[in-house]
């Protein structure tokens, strides 16, 4: 059963106990990510998390780890465009320890002025690595192509010609502006006692937002951008991603759009996979995802093959898609995909770590949590009616596309 108690102060904490583990899985997260960034401060999100780990008046860096260390537990972090988070994983006995490192880390940070320049040069070899990886890279360009006039489109990471800029009074800003009560929730999954929930209330109840300012919205809603980004590179591949709108979070047709999603392509037995794939050999890799946020969302289908095969790659996928809306789905495609969703959502809650995770992000997103029986049922009720609707907005729609290959090839290139 998940529990929620909420602090005098506005911080939230969701607990769910699973007498059955060891374990206890704790998150920090903050409704906060790359899209609350200014102009001028894109990449300082992420680099407030790296630096969040690198030491407070009375732990260094190295303690931070020692400590998770003797605990046998892990601990890590994450940025998105919608939400920071940092969580940690030990076993039960030592949850309260590591509620209060993660305190230390998160209130009590030095932001040391040697540390932040070696962590700047860390995140621009983090940026340097995406940049080397064309089939990550590709991401990166297409988002930019549907979205470049609002924060969404921008890179989590930055750019170095932002990170270079960071400082301390930059950092703490952003802080202050963003990390208030009432966009924290603790997430807590596994087995723990009691008193944990204390100790949390304790710790995260009582601070109070430092900066007055309200938050507004940094950008208007996004506006989909039907743009072509192509990017030169000397590499063994071409890389191919195709974007199109989608629907955004708190969309009541969402279990639609996930079923379409396993029919067309995140599954074995999807129309990508098999045709693009087994039957025609185009590709090794190649795939469907949605991502959605609370004011829109895409849909995006990735392909890697030979620079020779690029156009081919390209004609089929659309094939694909024009199938799809012309002819629909198939009732033995939907029932396979509800089938592999509903496998996959419910082996997804076998770790307390993916437990606190959705339940973290439920609190944040919709501060509401539905059962799994209720999750099942609605994925369930999806039918054929719904998925074709749901496909000809999205899929009807202008797409944007971004390539990166071969100076050559992308001379060669039919469709753009």
């Amino acid at each position: 059963m998940i529990s929620k108690h909420i602090c005098t102060n506005g911080v939230r904490i969701i607990h769910e106990k699973m007498p059955y583990v060891r374990s206890v899985a704790l998150g920090v997260c903050i409704e906060a990510g790359s899209q609350d960034e200014l102009k001028g401060e894109e990449g300082v999100a992420h680099f407030i998390e790296h630096m969040l780990f690198k030491g407070t008046p009375t732990r260094s860096a190295r303690t931070i780890a020692e400590q998770f260390d003797r605990m046998g537990g892990d601990v890590n972090a994450f940025t998105s465009k919608d939400m920071t988070c940092f969580y940690a994983t030990v076993l039960g006995d030592h949850a309260e320890t590591a509620i209060s490192i993660l305190e230390d880390m998160i209130f009590h940070s030095i932001f040391d002025e040697t540390e932040m320049e070696k962590e700047k040069s860390v995140v621009l070899e983090e940026i340097a690595t995406v940049e080397d990886t064309p089939d990550d890279d590709v991401h990166e360009q297409l988002w930019n192509a549907m979205y470049p006039a609002h924060p969404i489109g921008r890179p989590i990471l930055g750019s170095k010609d932002t990170i270079e800029t960071f400082n301390k009074e930059m950092v703490r800003n952003f802080m202050n502006r963003v990390y208030k009560p009432e966009r924290i929730v603790i997430s807590v999954a596994g087995n723990f006692d009691d008193r944990l929930i204390n100790t949390i209330e304790e710790l995260f109840g009582s601070f109070e937002s430092i900066s007055e300012k309200q938050l507004v919205s940094c950008a208007e809603t996004p506006v989909f951008n039907p743009g072509i980004t192509v990017k030169e590179k000397d590499v063994e591949q071409s890389h191919l991603c195709i974007g199109f709108p989608a629907l955004a979070l708190k969309d009541e047709r969402m279990y639609d759009l996930v079923i379409l999603d396993s029919i067309i392509g995140s599954a074995m037995s999807s129309r990508l996979f098999q045709e693009v794939r087994e039957e025609r050999g185009l590709a090794y890799s190649v795939y469907s995802y949605y991502t959605s946020y609370e004011d829109g969302g895409s849909f995006i289908i990735y392909g890697g093959t030979s620079p020779e095969k690029t156009n081919e790659l390209y004609e089929t996928i659309d094939e694909i898609i024009k199938l799809v809306l012309t002819e629909g789905v198939t009732e033995k495609e939907i029932e396979q995909a509800k089938e592999h969703v509903i496998g996959s959502f419910l082996l997804s809650l076998e770790s307390t770590e993916s437990r606190m995770s959705r339940n973290g992000r439920n609190e944040i997103v919709f501060g509401r949590h539905r059962s799994i029986d209720d999750v099942v049922s609605e994925i369930e009720s999806v039918d054929k009616e719904n998925i074709l609707q749901v496909a000809k907005e999205i899929l009807g729609e202008k797409r944007a596309i971004s390539i990166i290959a071969p100076k050559e090839t992308i001379e060669g290139i039919t469709f753009i």
